[in-house]
C-alpha cells in the first residue's frame, strides 16, 4: 500500500522539481506533477536536479488538476498559508495526498475547494512561508512520522 504521496501544482521552478523527486525517493513518496509545469520539462535537466534518486522514484505527470483528480484516490491535504491548521496537530492517514501549490501563486481557489484539509507551517513573527520543497520535506516527515510507515 502505498502511505503517502506527494503532489506540486504547476511548479514554477524546474529544480524545486528536482529537490522534490529526491525527497520522494528518500522518503518513498510517489511525486506527482500537476502540469502544466512554469518552465519547459527537460528531462535531462531535470535528471541532474534529482541527482541519482531517479531511478528510486515513482513518478506521475498529470495534464491538468482533473487529470489528477481522476487518476488519484485518497485525501487531499493542501499545504497553505492560507489556514490556521498547524500540520503537527493534523492527523494524516495512510493514503494521504499532499499537495503544494506553485511558488509564485499558491493554488486557485477551486483547488482549495477541492481539498479535503489545509495545513500550515507556524511562521515566527513576520515570515511568510519557507521554500515549497522546505515545507514539503517538514509536513511529508511529520506525516510518515505519524503514521511510522518507513520501510
Amino acid at each position: 500500500m502505498i502511505m503517502i504521496n506527494m503532489a506540486l501544482y504547476q511548479p514554477d521552478i524546474a529544480l524545486n522539481v528536482g529537490a522534490a523527486m529526491r525527497l520522494c525517493a528518500c522518503l518513498g513518496a510517489p511525486l506527482h506533477i500537476i502540469e502544466p509545469c512554469g518552465f519547459p520539462w527537460d528531462e535531462r535537466k531535470i535528471k541532474q536536479s534529482a541527482l541519482d534518486y531517479w531511478d528510486h522514484l515513482t513518478l506521475h505527470r498529470h495534464n491538468s488538476f482533473t487529470d489528477f483528480q481522476n487518476h488519484t484516490e485518497g485525501r487531499l491535504i493542501l499545504m497553505t498559508t492560507k489556514t490556521d491548521q498547524a500540520y503537527t496537530g493534523f492527523i494524516f492517514q495512510p493514503g494521504d495526498i499532499l499537495l503544494a501549490g506553485r511558488e509564485s501563486a499558491g493554488v486557485p481557489e477551486d483547488v482549495h475547494e477541492a481539498a479535503d484539509a489545509r495545513v500550515t507551517i507556524p511562521m515566527y513573527g513576520q515570515a511568510r512561508s519557507l521554500n515549497v520543497i522546505n515545507a514539503c520535506a517538514m509536513i511529508l516527515g511529520e506525516a510518515r512520522r505519524q503514521i511510522n510507515k518507513f520501510t
